[in-house]
């Protein structure tokens, strides 16, 4: 089980941090992924880490304004931004894999949280 908390209300500029949790499975070997939808818009992909936290994988949308980092002992995974705009207001969500390969599309995961809504007012 994947639960998402950190999101809330922003303005355009500020900086949010956003926690995965897990619970269940042997979490350390997982690949893990945030993934992002804006309202009317399909789900996209956000960032990536590999199981031991030493590969990351990111959106060119997002860039230099996210890093995403994991900590094993503590069964959980962080999506930093900074710089927010009102374009990247939707729900994230975390998502975990047990495949080999595959990163940036929903069909690489296994695992999926509920979400936690951004909103970036300008």
């Amino acid at each position: 089980q994947l639960v998402e908390s950190g999101g809330g209300l922003v303005q355009a500029g500020d900086s949010l941090i956003l926690s995965c949790t897990a619970s269940g499975g042997t979490f350390s070997t997982y690949r893990l992924g945030w993934f992002r939808q804006a309202p009317g818009k399909e789900r996209e992909f956000v960032a990536a880490v590999t199981w031991s936290g030493g590969l990351t994988y990111y959106a060119d949308s997002m860039k230099g304004r996210v890093t995403i980092s994991r900590d094993n002992a503590k069964n959980a995974v962080y999506l930093q931004m900074s710089s927010l705009k009102p374009e990247d207001t939707g729900v994230y969500y975390c998502a975990a894999s047990q495949r080999l390969v595959g990163y940036a599309r929903g069909s690489d995961y296994d695992y999926w949280g509920q979400g936690t809504q951004v909103t970036v007012s300008s």
